[in-house]
């Protein structure tokens, strides 16, 4: 793990109700029940809130990303997530 920072070294990079966009697909690592390991959770493109924010390995944040279109809730890294600019 040489190449990826301690992220927790530093503030959340996305907060708590935030808007984001998934920048690649999202497949099930096994940690999401109910589906097969592999199966999609999220594609490129579908937008969802951050509703929790968590750590893994003491290492990284893991955002907790709700997708009102399946009603999934996923597990999502930093550099798998944008933050989607509201229109004003």
């Amino acid at each position: 793990m040489l190449s990826d920072e301690i992220e927790l070294e530093q503030p959340p990079v996305f907060e708590l109700e935030q808007k984001v966009r998934v920048r690649k697909l999202i497949r099930n690592d096994g940690t999401f029940r109910g589906k097969d390991i592999g199966a999609p959770l999220a594609k490129k493109g579908d937008v969802g809130y951050v509703v929790y924010i968590g750590t893994f390995l003491q290492t990284y944040y893991i955002y907790a990303v709700h997708f009102i279109e399946t009603g999934y809730i996923v597990g999502c890294r930093k550099k798998e997530l944008e933050l989607v600019e509201e229109e004003s």
